[in-house]
């Protein structure tokens, strides 16, 4: 940096601590950039100059010069590296040039496997492919995790990306959630685990430019949901303790604050019949403030999830701000109430204008927003955004899916598949007559003869989807809630397969599936969370041998999921296949 930069803009001087440079920066800075820091919304590739009407978005012009916004979750895929890379650095020219120059920082949700769904994953695009958390648990390898956070964050920094949306540490207890899917499973020692080989993988050997911070979700524990229901949803507002194992849902979260997470998202959720307020826990002083500032001293930057203060429209449809136990209050009390539990940033929320309102008439000082605004600088400045906020356009295209990090992602596919039961049909011989469903015929050539009808097969692979239940928005289906049970004609479908030719069944297990009725008739059963038609036939055909283990319980029945207490891990009765199970072949 040129000596005229550094005296004009002191705090661009590598060289002072950066609490100093820190402090510099806040003395310069005007309220209304102060007041911008504070929100952290959606943004999508495109023309900086104009709205997106898909999410229905402001111009990265009116973020940036308008509200002095400068913190940025990107959404949806790009064709190329290359793109994202280039679409970044115009950003940041963008926010070079309005202002103070403070540079932009990019965050995103998991968008290295196989899932969509607009409030919480991206498909992989062009990134590297990987099994969902739930398979990166199944293969219980620790440093397969770590190395798989370690080649995301290499994918990541390429294109600018500098913060994860992610671990989500949550511990799946309830088996209807809707979320689980990105969680390490239903053990709270392997999730707090592997939560810490994440964070390790994606932050590096120490905190700096070459890292990604991780924002830990959900404080403090997303699972325990009533009715399995998800707190995007006003039916979904309330976790519930039957059990008393509030604190065991904290453990994972430990272990993530041991590694050194740097940023930490609360739920949407409100806890019920609780020592803690009984408000959602974006809201709840009792919650950040007491117990993740006071008991276990955390001062990294606090984050709300998404859309906690305004009320939205998501595709088409109305949704109210997830405000839980405070939707009395007007946007503005909601605002105040945030700030006052102790977070620092608004997820979601675009409305800068609300909180200099507040500071104006005296319910927010100034010095409060300076506690939230140091610890948001801070992040940029460590990560090194000041000193180099561009990326090399050409080598995000050689670091991004790089074909050393695709066999990776592949391998840890294989790895993650888990076969729960074989009455000796698997591994299958190569040259087998195979019918199949779900699977591509030419994928499917290289492993045997492809044949149209079970009554011409040796073998039949049926892949099927873990059942949930149709709800009445587009938003709410990519949420799978409700009953785990197949539907009776897919069962009969598979039975009459079954009862023609030995059949394997392998379920994308997002959630657990009530399997007892495809189990009695399948010759083998398996289970994946992310994996490709070949990955699997690997498995299957014993190419690669099977290593997965499951990371929860697979319930026998409904009954027993209903009677179960959402907080308590493993406690449907007599379950069909229990958590660690998994056969070699």
């Amino acid at each position: 940096m040129t000596d005229t930069a550094t005296t004009v803009r002191p705090w661009l001087d590598a060289a002072l601590p950066v609490d100093e440079r820190v402090q510099l920066l806040l003395d310069a800075m005007s309220i209304e950039e102060k007041a911008g820091l504070l929100f952290h919304t959606m943004i999508a590739i495109g023309d900086l100059e104009e709205s997106d009407p898909t999410f229905a978005t402001p111009s990265a012009r009116e973020f940036l010069e308008g509200k002095r916004m400068t913190h940025f979750n990107l959404l949806g895929a790009a064709p190329t590296g290359r793109e994202i890379a280039a679409w970044h650095n115009s950003l940041q020219r963008l926010a070079a040039s309005t202002g103070l120059g403070i540079p932009v920082t990019l965050s995103t949700d998991p968008r290295h496997s196989f899932s969509e769904n607009p409030g919480a994953s991206i498909l992989a695009g062009p990134f590297s492919q990987w099994p969902e958390t739930l398979g990166l648990a199944a293969t219980r390898d620790e440093a397969l995790v770590e190395r798989f956070a370690d080649i995301a964050r290499q994918e990541y920094t390429a294109v600018g990306l500098r913060v994860a949306l992610h671990p989500q540490v949550d511990l799946a207890t309830e088996p209807r959630w809707a979320r689980q899917t990105a969680t390490f499973g239903e053990d709270a020692e392997l999730s707090g685990r592997l939560g810490a080989a994440y964070i390790r993988g994606f932050q590096g050997a120490s905190f700096g430019p070459g890292s990604v911070s991780t924002m830990t979700k959900h404080f403090p524990g997303g699972g325990p949901q009533k009715d399995g229901e998800d707190p995007h949803f006003s039916y979904g507002r309330e976790q519930v303790y039957p059990g008393g194992e509030f604190e065991l849902h904290l453990k994972p979260f430990e272990d993530a604050l041991a590694a050194g997470t740097r940023q930490m998202m609360p739920y949407y959720g409100m806890p019920v019949g609780t020592e803690y307020d009984e408000v959602g826990f974006g809201f709840n002083k009792s919650v950040i403030t007491g117990l993740l500032r006071e008991r276990y001293g955390f001062d990294g930057v606090v984050c709300t999830d998404w859309g906690l203060i305004s009320d939205s429209e998501i595709f088409g449809q109305p949704f109210s701000a997830r405000a839980w136990g405070v939707e009395h209050l007007t946007p503005r009390e909601r605002m105040k109430k945030v700030l006052d539990a102790g977070a620092d940033q608004f997820g979601g929320e675009a409305n800068p204008e609300l909180l200099l309102e507040l500071v104006a008439d005296g319910e927010i000082t100034e010095e409060r927003l300076d506690v939230s605004a140091r610890r948001i600088l801070r992040e940029k400045f460590e990560l090194g955004l000041f000193e180099n906020p561009f990326v090399d356009e050409d080598a995000a295209d050689e670091i991004v899916g790089r074909a050393d990090f695709r066999a990776a992602g592949e391998d840890a596919q294989r790895a993650s598949i888990t076969v729960l039961s074989n009455d000796g049909a698997l591994p299958f011989a190569s040259g087998t007559k195979l019918y199949l469903e779900g699977i591509d015929a030419d994928v499917a050539a290289a492993f045997g003869e492809v044949v149209d009808t079970p009554a011409e097969a040796d073998l039949a692979i049926i892949r099927l989807q873990a059942p949930f239940e149709e709800r009445a928005t587009m938003f709410e289906n990519f949420f799978h809630a409700g009953s785990l049970e197949f539907p009776a004609e897919l069962v009969a479908h598979v039975r009459e397969v079954a009862h023609a030719v030995p059949t394997v069944v392998d379920v994308l297990a997002d959630r657990p599936p009530i399997l007892t009725p495809i189990a009695e008739v399948a010759a083998a059963v398996t289970v994946n969370w992310g994996a490709s038609g070949a990955a699997l036939l690997d498995v299957l055909s014993g190419a690669v041998e099977a290593h997965g283990r499951l990371p929860f319980d697979l319930p026998r029945s409904m009954a027993a999921v209903e009677a179960s207490r959402p907080d308590v891990p493993f406690d449907t009765a007599d379950p069909l296949f229990r958590f660690g199970h998994g056969l070699s072949l």
